[in-house]
């Protein structure tokens, strides 16, 4: 996902040598919450970045997959690069994960989950949410836009988001998208054939940004 920074890698399987390292007094600590403990930094109470990158090792995913956007998706997750213990509860529930070591193979599969239209739909508005870092913030800037661009539209849309990624970054008039943006993008390859532009229709009130976009692409052409 957009923002993070990669941390050293490591090879530690949470059922064992995780949990083995990080025995605690009880054996009544829901499996749950034991996976959890083992991710999290108990001084916070949550998962942090190098928590989520620990994670991804032991789950063989990498933290810009599809996948682990989707997971962040079904807890419902509020902040980029952190997991309460309530979300991290509400995803593996979610997912049925029961007992906790078939959480690979629920992740190797979360792909699934959004292949209704409307699960994407409210996947990718949850998408450009998860990136704002603040209740302030109301943009994503440029680069970490085509980033998320990348990661969420691309596998289906490839050709069509390679070139607004081309636009997004050559172009001198937007410094960030906004919500209305982003979701116009996803609307527009839906309906519009953007290679050879045809049934595009500018009175339809598309944003500015798609107007801007469209009649790059004549040019180019």
């Amino acid at each position: 996902m957009p923002r993070r920074k990669e941390t050293p890698t490591r090879s530690i399987l949470p059922s064992q040598s995780r949990s083995a390292s990080k025995k605690t007094a009880s054996n009544h600590v829901d499996p749950i919450d034991r996976l959890f403990q083992s991710y999290a930094n108990m001084s916070s109470g949550m998962i942090e970045p190098a928590g989520i990158e620990a994670l991804c090792k032991d789950l063989n995913v990498h933290y810009a997959d599809i996948r682990i956007l989707i997971f962040a998706w079904k807890m419902k997750a509020e902040t980029q690069g952190f997991i309460s213990k309530d979300e991290w509860r509400r995803g593996l529930q979610c997912l049925g994960v029961d007992p906790v070591t078939k959480l690979g193979s629920k992740i190797a599969g979360l792909k699934k989950e959004i292949m209704a239209p409307e699960s994407f739909e409210d996947f990718y508005s949850y998408a450009f949410q998860y990136n704002l870092i603040d209740d302030k913030q109301r943009t994503i800037d440029i680069n970490s836009a085509c980033e998320l661009l990348n990661i969420v539209l691309r596998p289906a849309f490839p050709i069509l988001v390679d070139l607004l990624v081309d636009y997004l970054k050559i172009q001198k008039d937007f410094r960030a998208v906004n919500r209305d943006q982003w979701t116009s993008f996803y609307h527009f390859f839906k309906k519009v054939n953007c290679v050879y532009l045809l049934s595009y229709d500018s009175s339809q009130g598309w944003p500015v940004i798609i107007d801007n976009f469209v009649e790059w692409l004549r040019k180019k052409e």
